[in-house]
């Protein structure tokens, strides 16, 4: 639409204006309706934008169509082989000359720490608690498929050339095992343009600021055209309104959909991840460690078999190692093969060392553990220790 210039009886221009224009009385200011709303296109594309794809059926836009399981295997799956046989491992137990050095490592770290303990605590005992972990690593890929657009600027639209591939026979790069990523793609044969469903292929939109009509109020004299009494309105010139800043008085902007290109290319984009799921079983061990501090240090690896699909652990000499191997292999194999394509999987066991040093200090008896191959300390009843207040 557009606006024409108002001119009343005294030849004074109120400036570009709607329909619903009111002429004010006599020497009065000149009044205008409220703009309309401007009108507001489809937040989300219309089911009928997109064309029905072989084998993408169940694809919409904006939530993905789901993850598709993996189709059955054209050639025979590898059976897992039990793993290598298990090693003799002997960890000696650490020394007090260690111990003590850890601890006096740990006491210095903290602010509020008298190193008196550390430094002059007799070690009266020192227990060994080593304990296991197991971990199971299985890395998936998952494929998931969804409609997008973008604005049309001459890419290839290839649609209906042929039929497009399936979703798990498009190629992708090659992952890196045990490490997670993520390619998103077009699927070949799948590009078409579309008009514009936000602007209805015009290229522009309303401005939201002025709803259409290029001018708003003005906000110095709310509109009236005046100021104290009959003071024209200097920043309006007596209009009323003023031009919009935000479309510079077009009443419309450009479509942030399309760019201003009035069409779409809409296409299926893939989704490829590669994730690495991973669970811990740690064996428990009577020491008084809590057990996650264990999975903030390193052991020593005993163990490791990396497959296509690993075979439940067997001979190992700790039955609750077995039985938790047993438990992981069977839900990781059954969970993640119904969603994703299992590409590898790999179980360790490690060796933890866990020392637990009593000691004497001042008369009293007191405790401390050292453990993995960090000699990370924990010293919970630390027994000098001051209040420290930053200023």
């Amino acid at each position: 639409m557009e606006y024409q210039p108002i001119v009343d009886e005294g030849n004074r221009t109120y400036g570009m204006t709607n329909p619903g224009y009111m002429p004010a009385a006599e020497g009065g200011p000149a009044l205008f309706a409220p703009p309309a709303t401007a009108p507001q296109g489809p937040s989300a594309p219309p089911a009928s934008m997109f064309d029905s794809m072989p084998g993408y059926e169940g694809t919409v836009a904006g939530g993905g169509g789901g993850f598709l399981p993996p189709p059955m295997p054209t050639f025979p799956v590898p059976q897992p082989e039990p793993g290598p046989a298990q090693p003799s491992w002997n960890i000696p137990s650490i020394s007090e000359d260690t111990a003590r050095a850890a601890f006096v490592l740990f006491a210095s770290s903290k602010c509020c720490y008298n190193s008196g303990p550390a430094k002059d605590g007799v070690i009266t005992r020192m227990d060994a608690f080593n304990t296991y972990r197991y971990r199971l690593e299985t890395f998936t890929e998952s494929r998931s498929t969804e409609w997008s657009h973008e604005p049309y600027r001459g890419q290839p639209v290839d649609a209906f050339a042929q039929p497009p591939p399936g979703p798990w026979d498009v190629p992708a790069k090659a992952p890196t095992f045990f490490v997670d990523d993520q390619q998103i793609m077009k699927v070949p044969y799948t590009s078409s343009t579309k008009p514009c469903h936000v602007c209805v292929g015009m290229g522009r939109r309303p401005c939201k600021d002025c709803a259409g009509a290029g001018n708003k109020v003005c906000w110095v004299c709310n509109g009236s055209g005046f100021r104290h009494g009959d003071d024209r309105c200097q920043h309006c010139s007596g209009r009323g309104r003023e031009n919009c800043n935000r479309c510079q008085g077009k009443g419309s902007m450009q479509c942030e959909t399309c760019h201003g290109q009035q069409q779409l290319l809409v296409y299926i984009n893939l989704t490829v991840k590669w994730n690495n799921n991973s669970e811990n079983y740690v064996v428990e061990q009577s020491s008084g460690l809590q057990a996650e501090n264990l999975s903030k240090v390193s052991g020593k690896e005993l163990f490791r078999d990396t497959q296509y699909l690993v075979y439940p652990l067997v001979g190992f000499p700790d039955p609750t190692v077995v039985n938790a191997a047993q438990r992981l292999v069977h839900d990781h194999q059954g969970k993640y093969s119904r969603t994703s394509r299992i590409l590898q999987q790999c179980q360790t066991i490690e060796l933890i060392p866990v020392t637990k040093v009593t000691y004497s200090w001042k008369g009293k008896s007191h405790i401390y553990f050292v453990y993995g191959n960090e000699f990370t300390v924990n010293a919970d009843d630390y027994p000098a220790t001051c209040c420290c207040t930053v200023m």
